[in-house]
């Protein structure tokens, strides 16, 4: 469980804040990288993704969650510092 507050700009910086790394390009332009598959709840982009993205997808690096939110979180292409290498499910709470 990860707690989204005002402290947090994005999803992104969120899960960064506890540690969990995903793989984004986003901070070098490349856009797309960070895509995740959004099991349950809702985002809302602060700015209009530039990736293409499937109604299951969300892109942490621009949005926020609206409600409670449901990632599937795996370790392919990220590196994940406190958990165990395996596919994390993780619900995001708002504050």
């Amino acid at each position: 469980m990860l707690l989204f507050n005002q402290q947090h700009r994005t999803l992104l910086e969120a899960l960064e804040f506890k540690k969990i790394n995903i793989f984004s390009q986003c901070r070098s332009g490349y856009c797309g990288a960070c895509k995740t598959r959004l099991l349950a709840g809702k985002v809302t982009y602060l700015t209009p993704p530039l990736a293409s993205l499937e109604a299951d997808e969300c892109l942490p690096c621009c949005c926020v969650p609206d409600s409670n939110v449901n990632l599937d979180l795996s370790v392919k292409g990220a590196q994940v510092i406190t958990r165990p290498p395996h596919i994390l499910r993780k619900t995001l709470l708002l504050d």
